[in-house]
């Protein structure tokens, strides 16, 4: 039988745990490229594009497409490796405190 007492002590401090790891969010980057490295993209865990760079030779006017285009995808590709860092800080902060119960998804709640 489940301590009750027990399985809320956990539940709570794996509460404070996710909320100190979602708060950290904003110290993981991610870089993304394009353009083989023409451009440059680095976006926090909190999906904040804080830093841009785009190689000089890109500032051409006839390059304006060309130049979003590489922009979208270094930005993009950025999030993606960032949400999948902060996916796994969340995974690390909670491992361990819950039990393993079958159809529990700890998952959805670090996603939301």
């Amino acid at each position: 039988m489940f301590d009750m007492m027990k399985i809320m002590g956990q539940i709570k401090e794996a509460q404070n745990k996710i909320k100190a790891a979602q708060e950290n969010l904003v110290n993981i980057t991610a870089e993304g490229e394009s353009g083989a490295g023409l451009v440059k993209a680095v976006v926090n865990g909190k999906k904040h594009l804080v830093n841009l760079t785009i190689d000089d030779s890109l500032n051409n006017p006839q390059d304006v497409e060309m130049r979003k285009d590489l922009i979208i995808a270094a930005v993009n590709k950025a999030v993606d490796a960032v949400e999948e860092k902060a996916r796994q800080v969340m995974k690390e902060s909670t491992d361990g405190i819950l039990p393993n119960i079958p159809g529990f998804d700890l998952g959805s709640i670090l996603n939301g």
